[in-house]
């Protein structure tokens, strides 16, 4: 096959970067302190797009309230960092593996190795939509960097003309991406320290992105007390010891008292700190959970906990 070079100089993330123009000639020390500096501009960069961050988290949380779930598309590290994404919202907010999915180009292959050209095909993106039968309910997220990406432009397109909801994450202005995403979130991190190699700040600016919008859909359905994680599952030794101190530090309880609890109710920590704060038994406290929406501040302010 043919390969036709593109002229895509004119997108940021491919100018190249006069600051580190020596950085093959300095010490490893000055090298990393300028790769480090290059990274203090990416959080300042994502600061600039809240407006639009917190809009597609309201879009995602709404979407959930209704049945709906969230779908990554990407290539490369933009795919492999939505699948990262998506992987960790199970354990960490105790969400089914359906709710929150993402996918790469070339398949899980591609999450070791790259795949390449597969990034090019539109219709691999266009029929992946349809293969999983997202609908209206729905929303996606189209994540690259140039915002040009065949594959991401493909599943955009297509989940578009079905009604879902759709949100692009790239690092570039006036992007293909900006002009077909109901929605687009465009830090400019500017050029990368090595010219092109977008795993680096745009990758960066992406992940922070990524983790704001489960983060805050999360705790915008109460899967979060406090700053705690309290939905979490405690799937191996770690988590169940970070479940039995969650409790005691939301509590004030012993560490005895709170695997006694948690044992009780199959170590769900909202569950036991509801039991504990509201003296009730587990039926109770998971009644009076339900009857707050699964929100732990609000079903202590509805059974008027005493502080």
């Amino acid at each position: 096959m043919e390969v036709k070079p593109l002229n895509l100089g004119y997108l940021t993330t491919e100018t190249n970067n006069e600051t580190t123009k020596n950085i093959d000639s300095i010490s490893t020390l000055e090298l990393v302190k300028l790769i480090n500096e290059q990274d203090k501009l990416v959080a300042q960069a994502v600061g600039k797009e809240a407006v639009k961050i917190a809009l597609a988290v309201d879009y995602i949380t709404e979407a959930f309230k209704k049945g709906g779930r969230l779908f990554y598309f990407g290539a490369g590290t933009s795919g492999r960092l939505g699948v990262l994404d998506a992987s960790e919202c199970n354990p960490t907010f105790g969400t089914d593996p359906d709710l929150v999915q993402g996918y790469i180009v070339g398949g899980d292959t591609a999450l070791r190795n790259p795949v390449e050209g597969a990034e090019d095909s539109f219709l691999d993106g266009s029929n992946l939509v349809e293969q999983l039968k997202i609908t209206a309910k729905d929303i996606v997220v189209g994540i690259t960097a140039s915002g040009r990406t065949q594959y991401v432009l493909g599943a955009i397109s297509v989940a578009n003309t079905i009604g879902a909801t759709t949100i692009g994450l790239c690092n570039n202005l006036d992007s293909e991406l900006n002009s077909i995403a109901k929605l687009t979130i465009a830090p400019q991190v500017g050029p990368e320290v090595i010219q092109g190699s977008t795993r680096m700040k745009s990758g960066t600016s992406q992940k922070l992105v990524l983790n704001m919008l489960t983060t805050g859909s999360m705790i915008k359905l109460g899967k979060v007390y406090q700053n705690y994680m309290v939905d979490m599952k405690a799937t191996n030794e770690k988590l169940l010891d970070r479940a039995i101190r969650l409790v005691m530090q939301t509590t004030n309880c012993t560490n005895e008292f709170a695997k006694e609890v948690l044992s009780k109710c199959d170590f769900h920590v909202k569950t036991a700190i509801v039991m504990i704060k509201l003296n009730c038994s587990k039926e109770q406290a998971t009644e009076k959970l339900k009857n707050a929406n699964g929100y732990v501040q609000e079903a202590l302010k509805i059974y008027k906990y005493e502080r």
